[in-house]
């Protein structure tokens, strides 16, 4: 993983395009994982299946990946290992390598065997080395100290100069600087905890639990030079309830868990969405049901995170479908979840969450902090009869923190009247059951609509949502070349549904695809639900892998074409 991400950085450092996609097996003890590099010139959205070069460290990955390489790609790997006759394609370029011996010479063979290895692929690539090196003493030096860094890039050297020495320049793929925009390299994890982090968050809550470990990470790693507190609780539980008590005092707060641990919090959830308290919470998609396929992605949760605890309240729920919309995205969760007084779920899922890509920098033009109606001391002194519940047009009601002397009142998630006192008087129950929902309609006005990528006369309409965005716009690339048009409709904000422009598309289309990493076309169900129209095809993955182009593209084509 640590070489894969450095091979990723160099790329990026010289103004290439990267997309990354891991894998890696659900055991404590470990066992076979891939980082998958894509690197262009052109901007990438979306992994592929085929390897051009495959840096296998153990004869398994060669076993479980050769029929993945192209036509005159290549194999790094250690020279110990025996292959035997034909087990490899003839076209295939094996550069067998000293990667133990050199590794055992310089440190730890099992260590530092990926460092000989990721010198090896820069020189079969032709690349910058001096560019590598420096990225390996940034990953290194800060982190275990200048030997480790000096260690690790002796390594690498002594890849590299090995294939100079000892190959011919057969190898038929070529990385080469380009001048370009300044990009980073960021996951969809980092830019939700980088939005946090700007978006004031002062109280953040996770316990461990992929996908959303490595954010829980970020924001531990950086919490003291920002002000926050970052908790990791004994439990999903305390995760939200902690978190519902420091937004009840006014920190504005997130909690982070995947599917499992959302389960657990469904109760307080319903405490929450009943006591009009605003909370953040992102819900990392995994297989289920259970525990399913902890480190594997999937859209299975859609229709529970929409109507997850007991009776009904105002949510609203947003998908972001790469690095950009998470910033975006959970800058609005927070402004929308103090404005309107709800909690806002953010919807992520394993393959969006760990899949870096490079990115020009977020755009923060218009980006601000609305923390709505809260109350003044001076307000408080004005008002003679507070009261927290008080209905309004909008269903927002002036909000008093702890310690705010005539903002005293009662908070429960029991119904209640407009003091907050538990009331069960029929008329009281419908005014304020009227009073919360009303939010939705608020909130409704100033979402953007649904984006529609692509020529309003195409042929086609793809329907997708959140992580789906970067394979289905890949995989218009590959039909227009096919000349077929298609127009792809992604839907983010999905609570409250947009289900006039949902409707007025589909409307338009000659023909509709659906297309989900889940078994039962969920988002499919909603759209009849709420608009009353049938999506006419669905295009459906659920073996914990994301979607690829060619997939989209072969299913496409097979409906429209019969083959």
């Amino acid at each position: 993983m640590t070489a894969g991400y450095i091979f990723s950085k160099v790329c990026a450092r010289g103004g290439l395009n990267v997309f990354t996609a891991t894998e890696y097996p659900s055991l404590i003890r470990g066992g076979h994982n891939i980082y998958h590099v894509r690197v262009e010139e052109r901007e990438l959205t979306s992994p592929i299946v085929l390897v051009d070069l495959l840096v296998a460290l153990n004869k398994e990955t060669i076993d479980l990946h050769k029929g993945e390489l192209t036509h005159g790609g290549a194999i790094v790997y250690d020279e110990g290992t025996k292959l035997g006759e034909g087990e490899v394609r003839p076209d295939v370029l094996l550069y067998p390598i000293p990667l133990q011996k050199y590794a055992r010479e310089i440190g730890e063979a099992n260590v530092m065997m990926n460092s000989v290895a990721l010198g090896a692929s820069v020189a079969l690539v032709d690349y910058d080395f001096d560019l590598l090196a420096r990225v390996m003493r940034e990953t290194f030096g800060g982190k275990k100290g200048e030997e480790i860094a000096d260690a690790n890039t002796k390594a690498a050297r002594a890849g590299y100069d090995y294939i100079r020495e000892h190959f011919k320049p057969t190898f038929g793929h070529r990385l080469r600087r380009v001048e370009a925009l300044r990009r980073m390299l960021i996951n969809g994890n980092e830019a939700m905890a980088i939005a946090a982090i700007r978006a004031g968050c002062k109280f953040f809550t996770a316990y461990p639990m992929t996908p959303i470990s490595s954010l829980l990470q970020y924001m531990a790693a950086n919490g003291r030079a920002y002000n926050i507190v970052v908790k990791q609780p004994e439990d999903e539980i305390s995760v939200i309830n902690t978190a519902a008590g420091a937004s009840f005092a006014g920190a504005r707060s997130m909690v982070a868990t995947s599917g499992g641990g959302f389960s657990l919090m469904v109760e307080a959830l319903g405490m929450i969405g009943g006591a009009e308290v605003p909370l953040v919470i992102l819900e990392g998609q995994r297989p289920g049901p259970s525990t399913g396929m902890p480190t594997w992605t999937e859209q299975g949760d859609l229709k529970f995170v929409l109507s997850a605890s007991q009776g009904e309240f105002p949510r609203v729920v947003i998908a972001p479908g790469d690095p950009a919309e998470c910033f975006h995205t959970t800058m609005d969760a927070f402004n929308i979840a103090d404005k309107y007084q709800l909690p806002v779920i953010l919807v992520s899922d394993k393959y969006l969450a760990e899949s870096a890509r490079t990115m020009v920098p977020f755009d923060e033009r218009g980006v601000g902090i609305e923390r709505g109606a809260i109350a003044t001391e001076d307000v408080l002194a004005a008002t003679k009869d507070y009261r927290r519940y008080r209905p309004t047009d909008s269903g927002v009601s002036l909000r008093s923190l702890p310690g705010q002397r005539g903002g005293e009142h009662v908070a429960t998630g029991e119904e209640h009247d407009e003091y907050g006192n538990l009331e069960e008087d029929a008329e009281n129950r419908r005014r304020q059951m009227d009073k919360r929902m009303r939010k939705l309609e608020y909130v409704a006005r100033e979402l953007p609509e649904p984006k529609v990528y692509g020529a309003g006369d195409s042929d086609i309409t793809i329907v997708g949502w959140g992580s789906t965005k970067g394979p289905i716009l890949e995989a218009m690339r590959y039909l227009e070349a096919d000349g077929i048009r298609a127009r792809f409709l992604h839907l983010v904000y999905l609570s409250p549904f947009p289900a006039a422009k949902v409707a007025q598309v589909l409307d338009s289309s000659r023909a509709s695809f659906m297309v989900e990493n889940n078994k039962t076309a969920q988002m499919a169900g909603v759209i009849r639900e709420y608009t009353g129209r049938k999506v006419q095809h669905n295009i459906l993955k659920y073996d914990g892998r994301p979607f690829y182009p060619h997939e989209i593209y072969d299913a496409v084509r097979r409906t429209i074409h019969g083959h």
